[in-house]
């Protein structure tokens, strides 16, 4: 993002309730499973907040960071996203897709893959598949607070 991106209230607190903070994340989550999004629980969500973003991604590829699912405009009166929904507009991940692309690292790699969310004071003005470059150009300067959650997933050798 632009380096005029700045957090202008706080820090959000994102969990999930499908794997614990910098632990493994479950099988039926990565794409070798039922390959559906676990569940996050997004805390201190400002008032003035209008839209979430989330950003999930794997820093950890061979190719630079690859991102696995982007989605915004979720309502932050939820208070998270539920296990297998897609609570917003979907971008477009580097696997080319309009949906969540579970952890899939390669075999006998253990992989972080990462869940930020954002708090915007709007809703983005963007269509279904727009990509990262295009979502973070659109939050810039409109970011109320941001927070994120990793797990991690390995293949067996």
């Amino acid at each position: 993002m632009a380096n005029e991106t700045k957090v202008k209230i706080g820090k959000l607190e994102v969990s999930s309730p499908s794997f614990k903070h910098e632990d493994f994340i479950s099988e039926t989550y990565c794409c070798d499973g039922e390959n559906i999004n676990p569940a996050i629980s997004v805390e201190q969500i400002p008032s003035e907040a209008k839209s979430l973003v989330l950003i999930m991604d794997d820093p950890d590829a061979s190719g630079g960071t690859f991102v696995h699912w982007l989605v915004f405009n979720i309502s932050p009166f939820k208070g998270g996203i539920e296990e297998g929904t897609a609570p917003g507009i979907e971008g477009k991940n580097d696997a080319g897709k309009t949906k969540y692309h579970g952890p899939c690292p390669p075999s006998g790699e253990t992989h972080r893959y990462f869940f930020k969310i954002y708090a915007l004071d709007k809703k983005l003005g963007l269509s279904e598949g727009a990509d990262k470059e295009s979502i973070e150009n659109a939050m810039d300067g409109h970011i109320l607070s941001s927070g994120s959650t990793f797990g991690l997933f390995s293949k067996p050798a």
